[in-house]
């Protein structure tokens, strides 16, 4: 079995388009929402979200391109891009059979699926784009990834809600260790932040009610009441590590576990036991060849819904015990919002920063305890703490459970360049 370390980040963020940004505001506990008008035609409400700022397209994605592609696809080629430019590496020396592609989203192109529904029955069958089929199907931006590096291994998009891009990472990790590939651009995105999904999510009472946008994403604090839509990608680049020693390269982490489990119990609720989350967890500590007292972090689903953080709180107890009331657990989500299909992977990113920093952020703007939801969330502020072995959690509709363990790299020579990053 091969080893698989992490050798490249690329985020694109309601925090930041950077890892420098996106790391300086998850250790400032700085949240990226913002009060948006959606229908000013039918209501003069108004919805917490939380984009991205400033995406520089052009930069990176020629004129042309732009306008044959959804912002999904133009989202994943810029993690993929920063995240190789991360890696320090194009790859070259590899066959390109032997390099992959994994790139999830939760929703694919529904910007121009709205977009060109409504161009149809507004304006007849012969206006529908040409470019509407590429631009809608979420495989699209795996394949121009694709496109643009040359790698021809491997290459789809997994489809699992907000699990997906944790699906995509727990693919190419095994993918590597099994020996079927040497590396991987492995992540997620999705870009939703419209009319159409707003009223979707909001109808079926998912997304938070609360017009304070620093009360809005609370996750495990008793006043929560939904998830506040989020938008953005995020990419990895995963290596087989005698490969990356071998060309020097400086190295985050090391993936080492994935599990992935089933509630088969409902379509959007999670099993109020946790039993589907709870193996999960077990599965990837199991994998990754420890015991559960050895991981000390969980980055939890943590939504901030009602059903989901309390299912958690009961998966993580029943995995860990007395251990549960000892780790350190937070929610990126209560500054990314949730970022559906990109979640996982963005996620990870905070994970693999956290563990190498030895610095675990706060759960941002929570107050209220919640008897339900009863260990230690990080809510005072970050703090300081060596991370041996951590979990990255990820929970979606349809009942989809994956966990990610991942165990520091105890090279210190060589350590990502990030470690010395002030907020």
């Amino acid at each position: 079995m091969k080893r698989v370390v992490i050798t490249g980040l690329g985020v694109l963020s309601p925090i930041g388009n950077d890892i420098q940004t996106f790391w300086g505001n998850l250790k400032a506990g700085k949240h990226g929402f913002t009060l948006e008008e959606w229908f000013p035609e039918q209501s003069d409400e108004k919805f917490v979200s939380a984009r991205v700022k400033d995406f520089p397209a052009e930069e990176y994605i020629d004129k042309k391109e732009i306008r044959r592609t959804d912002r999904i696809t133009q989202y994943a080629v810029y993690a993929a891009k920063k995240a190789l430019e991360d890696a320090g590496s194009e790859f070259k020396d590899l066959d390109p059979y032997r390099c992959g592609v994994i790139m999830a989203s939760g929703i694919g192109g529904i910007e121009t699926t709205e977009e060109q529904i409504c161009t149809y029955h507004n304006k007849g069958y012969k206006r529908v784009s040409v470019f509407t089929i590429p631009k809608m199907i979420g495989n699209m931006a795996p394949g121009v990834i694709a496109i643009k590096t040359g790698f021809k291994g491997s290459n789809f998009c997994p489809v699992s809600a907000c699990s997906s891009s944790a699906h995509a990472l727990g693919e190419a990790f095994r993918s590597i260790k099994h020996g079927y590939l040497d590396m991987a651009v492995a992540g997620g995105v999705e870009g939703c932040i419209l009319g159409f999904s707003y009223a979707a999510f909001n109808n079926m009472t998912a997304m938070t009610v609360s017009k304070d946008t620093d009360r809005a994403s609370i996750p495990f604090d008793k006043e929560r009441n939904g998830f506040v839509l989020g938008e953005g990608a995020g990419a990895l680049i995963l290596e087989e590590y005698e490969h990356a020693k071998a060309r020097g390269a400086a190295i985050y982490a090391e993936l080492a576990g994935y599990g992935s489990t089933c509630d088969a119990f409902h379509e959007t609720l999670p099993a109020p036991d946790g039993s589907g989350g709870a193996k999960a967890m077990e599965l990837a500590v199991l994998e990754a060849g420890i015991k559960p007292d050895d991981v000390n972090y969980i980055n939890a689903h943590g939504t901030s819904t009602p059903p989901n953080d309390r299912t958690e709180t009961t998966a993580i107890k029943h995995v860990f015990g007395e251990h549960a009331k000892k780790l350190a657990i937070n929610s990126t989500k209560s500054m990314t919002g949730h970022l559906l299909g990109a979640a996982g992977a963005v996620e990870a990113i905070a994970v693999v920063l956290q563990m190498q920093n030895g610095f675990i952020h706060q759960t941002s703007g929570y107050k209220i305890p919640d008897p339900d939801c009863d260990l230690d969330y990080i809510v005072n502020g970050g703090i300081n703490r060596e991370i041996n072995a951590a979990l990255s959690n990820s929970l979606g509709f349809g009942g989809h459970n994956v966990s990610l363990c991942f165990k520091k790299y105890s090279e210190k020579e060589r350590i990502k360049k990030w470690t010395s990053l002030k907020p």
